[in-house]
């Protein structure tokens, strides 16, 4: 009997021991979680008066991304409360991503990686090939400088073409990627729409060109990230003018593609290397031939820079443009070469191995680095990469018209634009009274110092950092493009907070932008 009694009582001991191990359990399990994640914008981690952590359960999913989109979240602020009952400090964390977010859309590869493994259909609008410039996350072949013009590093053969793929590799390593789009503040759609369009815009019909377009909004418009707000949280990135993407209207002798015309595309905001006239396309720089792995090679460039002795008053790197009537680089041209020492003319022609001597950024930045005034007529279009090699040499850009980059960009340059480069605007070619010499002798030295100073200062903000790099708080122009079309689609979240119509003025154009009268003031 006594060994009946014992085995009760033992058996009941053994239930109550385990009743109250897995409530206590319960308790903390649930005090983990609470803290982990309570809140979306606050991380909370136990610590002793020591400020040693007590607890630090954070998902190896956090630490050890295995997608594309895997958050990683990096706190600060920290701000201590102590628990009176345990004697224990809790540290609340904000989240340094809250509102920074960014969730990139795994795309079909037809619509990016298939472009770049079938490179040899990818043209540059010459007969070139573009297979060489993928090389190095699209950042192109390393550059070499036999003649130290250049620093010994960070300096590529760079196609300006190759924006949307240099930007994709950015983004991949941006610190506030995640994986779950309900915490995102934008959609990033890696679309290379740039090299699809390149493959078609010489003697194919329009509905070839479209297609890729009505694929990719099909897509879109399937996934749960549409609905929230149609598409106006999501943007893409491409390394042509936005204008190759607004053809109007179906004839086949028109430029381009309408995938901006689209109405699904209608709600996403664009970025490019020149905006059209409409709200949701947005201008950023041309990728320049430098980027930088450290922030102390950035600051070692501008240091070269502003000791360097500049021999001529202006120069020109380009060619002229017989076919377009309304262009004034002719007059330029001759205005530089009947200046004789006063002007560099780097003309861009064909070099006797068949390339084309502005594409190396030796010729280029030995000419822009021994000129005071870089001149920066309208190309092709309003804009053309030689405006940032000029800043990136830092050579005053002259302007002669607000399209090539007052109305362009506005993350990047500042809105006073007369304190980093001089305007002579010209309407009409026909009457050309520039007179560029007399027109930059005439500005006090006092003037022309500032204005370099402040170039120089701008060459972190237009460079583009190598992918792999590490440039502690230097922003470049990628981190400021992507505080662009952050704070772009706040305020749209913020228009639906405030019951307003999100829609109101997000595409809308603007053709007073480019007009001559809207920048007379500062002039």
């Amino acid at each position: 009997m006594d060994k009946t009694i014992t085995r009760k009582c033992c058996n009941h001991q053994f239930w109550l021991v385990s009743l109250n191990s897995f409530l206590l359990c319960f308790i903390f399990f649930c005090f983990d979680y609470s803290a982990l994640y309570g809140t979306r914008d606050e991380i909370s981690v136990l610590v002793d008066n020591n400020g040693n952590a007590v607890t630090t359960q954070i998902p190896k999913s956090v630490l050890s991304p295995r997608s594309l989109n895997a958050t990683i979240i990096r706190p600060n602020n920290a701000s201590f409360e102590t628990n009176q009952e345990s004697g224990k400090q809790s540290v609340k964390e904000k989240d340094s991503c809250f509102g920074r977010y960014i969730y990139i859309h795994d795309l079909p590869s037809r619509f990016n990686r298939e472009l770049l493994e079938n490179c040899e259909s990818i043209t540059r609008g010459t007969e070139h090939n573009m297979c060489p410039y993928l090389v190095n996350h699209g950042l192109g072949p390393r550059v070499v400088d036999s003649e130290g013009v250049l620093l010994k590093r960070s300096w590529y053969s760079t196609n300006q073409f190759l924006l949307g793929v240099i930007f994709h590799n950015r983004m991949k390593t941006y610190e506030c990627l995640t994986n779950d789009s309900s915490l995102a503040s934008a959609i990033y759609v890696p679309f290379y729409a740039g090299l699809d369009i390149s493959r078609y815009l010489w003697g194919v019909k329009s509905s070839v060109r479209d297609q890729s377009a009505f694929d990719l909004v099909k897509w879109l418009v399937e996934k749960p990230e549409w609905k929230k707000l149609l598409g106006r949280d999501h943007f893409l990135v491409t390394g042509r003018i936005a204008w190759d993407f607004r053809r109007q209207t179906d004839n086949e002798s028109d430029w381009g593609s309408k995938l901006r015309f689209l109405p699904e595309s209608n709600n996403m905001s664009m970025l490019s290397i020149e905006s059209s006239s409409w709200n949701n396309d947005y201008a950023i720089p041309y990728p320049t031939c430098f980027h930088p792995t450290e922030a102390s090679e950035v600051l070692e460039w501008q240091e070269k820079l502003r000791r360097q002795k500049r021999r001529y008053l202006f120069s020109f790197a380009g060619a002229p443009r017989p076919d377009l009537q309304d262009s004034v680089r002719g007059k330029i041209i001759e205005e530089c070469q009947a200046s004789k020492n006063l002007c560099k003319l780097q003309e861009c022609n064909y070099g006797i191995n068949g390339t084309i001597t502005c594409d190396n950024p030796v010729n280029v930045m030995r000419s822009f680095q021994n000129s005071v005034f870089c001149l920066q007529p309208t190309g092709d279009s309003y804009t053309r990469r030689s405006i940032f090699d000029a800043i990136l040499a830092g050579c005053v850009p002259v302007f002669f018209h607000p399209g090539s980059a007052y109305a362009q960009y506005k993350w990047h340059l500042p809105k006073n634009y007369s304190k980093y480069s001089v305007y002579i605007p010209v309407r009409d070619v026909k009457d050309w009274k520039a007179g560029i010499n007399e027109t930059l002798l005439r500005i006090p030295e006092d003037r022309v110092i500032a204005m370099r100073q402040e170039v120089i200062r701008l060459v972190p903000s237009i460079v583009y950092a190598d992918p792999r790099s590490r440039m502690g708080n230097m922003k470049d122009a990628f981190d400021l493009a992507v505080e662009g079309i952050l704070e772009r689609i706040e305020g749209v979240r913020r228009s639906v907070r405030e019951g307003k119509d999100p829609s109101f003025g997000f595409a809308d154009g603007d053709d007073y932008k480019y007009t001559f009268s809207a920048y007379e003031l500062q002039n």
